[in-house]
């Protein structure tokens, strides 16, 4: 099936604007996807995957969150930069999930978030116009709920390294790490202060600031072995949080051979659309 992209510009309610990246195809299938990334992976990484569900029928949306990629990402203008990462669900991902269903009104809407889009999700404020949810790798950063090395990796990255390497630079630096994309030092601390405490955003965060909670709808939450930066136990605490969805948690076990290639951001790589890729598209499909 041909399918086309056009890239978008999308004004949010805090005054700035995020660019996007809409797929569709001439057939439509009366669903609509957005993907919201990982912490400073760009949207060009779900090129793929996006373009997949396109030739499916669906029309689906990509996103850089402000201060990262084509959403302002170059050095001078992240050091301005002034988003929490709490902003970026409740004014980004607010943003382009009003715009998905403004274009789409009578389409059905999925999130498929990846990693820290599953929990900015309960920010969003227009968490009513989203009908299904999947969670790929989506979890808790609390460094205590990781095992072996890694555990104190997450402590001293949430306790030294990212704190004090924001405070010098005036953002995080994590090009020159070589990790992901840079970034603004208001989300930086913010992200550090929750992997430092056991509830995580729950620890700041009351009942009344964000919308777990309220999300009655379908989620699918995947988790994967190996995944060093998404341990089972880590996504586990963020899916009891949506306590009145009707979830179903899926610990994807892989042939042997896949296990190097899934890890954290294998799910969205072609060499799994037979099997993960499909498998989410009839859950989509039956749900």
């Amino acid at each position: 099936m041909r399918i086309g992209s056009r890239k978008i510009k999308i004004n949010t309610t805090k005054g700035h604007t995020i660019t996007a990246t809409e797929f569709s195809s001439v057939k439509g299938n009366g669903e609509t996807i957005l993907i919201s990334s990982a912490t400073g992976v760009l949207q060009k990484y779900y090129y793929k995957f996006a373009t997949f569900f396109a030739t499916k029928g669906y029309t689906v949306y990509t996103f850089d969150y402000n201060g990262i990629g084509s959403s302002g990402g170059h050095i001078k203008q992240v050091r301005k930069n002034t988003s929490t990462l709490k902003e970026w669900g409740s004014i980004d991902q607010a943003a382009i999930t009003l715009y998905a269903k403004q274009k789409n009104p009578l389409h059905k809407l999925t999130v498929i978030t990846h990693s820290i889009g599953g929990q900015i999700v309960g920010f969003n404020g227009n968490y009513k116009m989203i009908d299904k949810l999947v969670l790929v790798a989506s979890q808790s950063g609390y460094w205590n709920l990781f095992g072996g090395i890694h555990k104190l990796k997450m402590l001293l990255f949430w306790s030294a390294v990212l704190p004090i390497a924001t405070k010098i630079f005036g953002y995080f630096p994590a090009k020159k790490m070589g990790l992901f994309e840079n970034l603004p030092k208001n989300m930086a601390y913010e992200w550090a202060r929750w992997g430092r405490k056991k509830n995580y955003f729950m620890h700041y965060h009351s009942e009344a600031s964000h919308f777990f909670s309220n999300l009655n709808i379908p989620i699918l939450s995947y988790s994967f072995p190996k995944d060093n930066f998404a341990p089972k136990e880590a996504v586990d605490w963020l899916t009891t949080q949506f306590n009145s969805a009707k979830t179903k948690r899926v610990h994807y076990i892989p042939a042997a051979a896949d296990l190097a290639k899934l890890k954290h951001f294998g799910f969205f790589r072609p060499h799994f659309k037979n099997s993960l890729w499909k498998t989410t598209d009839e859950w989509i499909r039956t749900n």
